[in-house]
């Protein structure tokens, strides 16, 4: 499946700024089954530093330096991306058993932005938390294949939670979007991430989005006009990493479109930044991910 996206951020402050610095996320990582081509950032006005680099996981960075005074910052990402079917991973093998899996993972010895170790381990956000780790025990168990148990994670936050954007916000920990039952995508992916990592699955953050419009007569994502989160499990040296979305209760397929991986939001984050002084700042976003194919 072949698609056209679009993503314009617009940030406004209430008096002008300077000395600012960004790091923007918004160029596709490389990713298997994913093809993206024609990628253009566009940031008014001009930066006066700019910077490309690969991130510390499996990110983009785009990092930029604002000397002038600005009262508006305007970030444009488009490229088109194609992504084939998952083919025989998503009916294929259940993998090896929670308990094998764990020990696969803790036997591995490379560091790369692919390896489990990265992920295995608590990070800033996703922090151990005693709660979510009792309610996984009660859903995952040892000897149940790691499909299975992504896929039991998985359907309890989407049978257990609520979507309510207003319930939670972008820093809102995980542990209280689960006390609360409610929150976003981001705070689902984060609960799961914490519940896999409890069970000894190595689970990441995955940043990327939705297709805007669905095929007739399927029911539309939740989630479709933003950046979306769900979580890649680490499912063994012959599955590798499979994307579960917690928020539509499915396997991450053609209409996922990957961004970014990292431990969590934090390392994925689309734009963050500090600037020198003090004043409000309001951000407007549109995200359009439109197919090009008619299927």
């Amino acid at each position: 499946m072949r698609y056209a996206v679009s993503h314009l951020t617009t940030l406004k402050y209430a008096s002008p700024l300077a000395q600012a610095r960004f790091n923007i996320r918004l160029k596709p990582a490389p990713w298997p089954g994913q093809t993206v081509s024609g990628h253009v950032l566009t940031v008014d006005p001009l930066p006066w530093v700019r910077t490309d680099t690969p991130g510390a996981y499996l990110v983009n960075e785009t990092r930029i330096t604002i000397e002038q005074p600005i009262v508006q910052l305007r970030i444009e990402s488009r490229f088109t991306a194609e992504v084939a079917p998952p083919g025989d991973r998503a009916a294929g093998p259940a993998g090896p058993s929670v308990g094998e899996l764990r020990s696969m993972a803790l036997a591995r010895r490379d560091l790369t932005a692919t390896s489990p170790a990265s992920y295995f381990f608590a990070s800033p956000i996703a922090k151990p938390v005693p709660d979510i780790a009792r309610w996984a025990a009660g859903i995952v168990r040892d000897t149940m294949p790691v499909i299975d148990a992504g896929r039991a994670l998985m359907s309890a936050i989407h049978g257990q939670f609520a979507f309510d954007g207003a319930a939670t916000l972008p820093d809102t920990p995980p542990d209280e979007a689960f006390a609360k039952r409610r929150g976003v995508c981001q705070d689902f992916a984060h609960v799961m991430v914490v519940a896999a990592r409890a069970c000894g699955i190595p689970a990441a953050y995955v940043s990327g989005y939705l297709r805007t419009l669905p095929p007739p007569g399927q029911q539309r994502l939740v989630g479709a006009d933003a950046m979306h989160a769900w979580v890649n499990l680490w499912c063994g040296e012959e599955l590798g990493w499979i994307g579960f979305d917690p928020t539509n209760d499915m396997r991450a397929g053609t209409d996922h479109i990957f961004i970014a991986m990292g431990r969590d939001y934090g390392d994925v984050a689309p734009i963050d930044g500090v600037f020198r002084g003090s004043t409000r700042q309001a951000m407007f976003f549109s995200v359009d991910v439109a197919p090009l194919d008619s299927a």
